[in-house]
């Protein structure tokens, strides 16, 4: 199996529903075996001993309480993807799919219905399973405590507000582990390098397309030094590739490698994923605050608190020194491996543009739009600033055609970090009573 079907099925699992919930199954039945085996060897208290009937009566109400919590917990699952679907981002559910607390509380139930429905052909008039019984009544405890947790965390967190700042912490954490996680494989040369003018060139196509999901620089690297070649990939991570499109390009290589070599280590799939990819979560915070936006919802305070965290995920974008391309090199230090990146400029447009262009008739919007661009223009390093200015300018283009009136656009025009009631204000004297 190759590396980037091993991606694959790793994604398809992460995002799974039923593969966690199948193992607590499973084990909920070796459970109950290893229970029967101690119940008929082990010495038990009194009041872990049962009679059939209680027995019985207590392992059937238990299995079936167990089926009515999953299903439960699906309608759950349904509302919160109607929810996330019609007011959030569908991008989201991406996300949403791999939520460990979710997968516990399925498996929980699995195990606990598993475990009791096995202990239910053991019971006879003289054969109780003491222990089981005592077991499974603890499992129900358990099961009830993290469906709270679960519904109280899922009261909570399906905010778009307290969504954005889930996103947000993802992303953020992405791209700060992203140097060492994507590109810290292999050694990375100052060298900018450049095709040599006349050098043999091979194209890689993909033979099914689909979104670039992830790739193995490390491997990559070392390919290239196998087949002393340089490797240069022609899109960046969550570029959608056409079928026979053009991904890798050989240059050099006696011989080349194999093009099933190279896709082997670059996984495609449906749709764009954040494992090395911390745009995403940054398309996701701008499609919450679109959808905030709309004249169907029409709630700008939303986008406000929206632009809140895709503010802090700009500080940290602009800190990050971030380049177009970036030239691996081997251990010698040789360019073996060129890569595609997204820079500042790539990163400030994708945040803010749609959000401009739909909230412009908005006040609050305006004005918290400006405050995030004032304030990264004192706080981000000078290189950045070119880029923040030009974003300035447009904005303050779209605010002058959209307000005619100069009172409104001077309100409009002033920087608000809550969007409306906290302008800033000069130091003023203090009178005293």
């Amino acid at each position: 199996m190759s590396w980037a079907s091993r991606f694959r099925l790793l994604q398809y699992t992460k995002a799974s529903l039923w593969i966690v919930p199948l193992l607590g199954l499973v084990l909920g039945v070796l459970l109950a075996e290893w229970a029967i085996t101690v119940d008929a060897t082990a010495w038990l208290p009194a009041g872990w001993q049962y009679s059939a009937s209680t027995a019985s009566g207590v392992l059937t109400a238990i299995v079936g309480a167990m089926i009515a919590l999953l299903g439960f917990v699906v309608t759950i699952g349904v509302l919160v993807v109607q929810q996330a679907t019609g007011t959030l981002s569908p991008r989201y559910m991406r996300l949403w799919y791999r939520d460990r607390l979710q997968k516990a509380v399925l498996a929980t139930f699995t195990g606990t219905f598993s475990f009791s429905f096995a202990l239910l052909r053991t019971i006879e008039s003289d054969s109780v399973p003491d222990l089981g019984v005592t077991m499974a009544g603890s499992a129900v405890s358990v099961s009830l405590l993290l469906l709270l947790v679960y519904l109280n965390r899922f009261t909570h967190n399906l905010r778009p507000v307290a969504i954005a700042g889930l996103v947000g912490r993802m992303g953020e954490t992405v791209l700060v582990r992203g140097e060492a996680a994507v590109l810290g494989a292999a050694p990375r040369t100052g060298d900018p390098w450049a095709p040599a003018d006349g050098a043999p060139v091979t194209c890689v196509r993909s033979e099914r397309g689909g979104v670039i999901q992830a790739f193995h620089p490390g491997r990559l690297t070392a390919l290239a030094e196998r087949h002393d070649c340089v490797l240069v990939v022609t899109r960046p991570v969550g570029d959608y590739v056409p079928p026979g499109g053009v991904v890798v390009e050989v240059h050099g290589g006696t011989p080349a490698p194999d093009p099933r070599q190279v896709t082997g280590l670059i996984a495609f799939g449906s749709e764009r994923t954040i494992e090395q990819d911390p745009a995403f979560a940054l398309r996701v915070l701008v499609d919450i605050a679109v959808r905030a936006l709309s004249p169907a919802v029409n709630d700008p305070t939303t986008a406000v608190q929206v632009l809140n965290q895709i503010e802090a995920f700009l500080n940290t974008v602009g800190r990050a020194g971030l380049r177009e391309r970036y030239v691996l090199g081997d251990r010698h230090g040789a360019p073996r491996l060129v890569v595609q990146g997204r820079d500042w400029e790539d990163y400030l447009q994708l945040a803010l543009t749609e959000i401009r262009e739909y909230g412009t008739s908005s006040v609050q919007i305006c004005r918290r739009l400006r405050s995030v661009l004032e304030g990264l223009l004192t706080a981000l390093p000078p290189g950045t600033l070119p880029a923040v200015r030009t974003e300035l300018a447009l904005l303050r283009e779209s605010v002058e055609r959209e307000y005619t009136d100069p009172a409104r656009r001077t309100l409009a025009s002033t920087p608000d970090p809550q969007g409306i009631g906290a302008r800033h204000r000069p130091d003023r004297p203090v009178r005293g009573g």
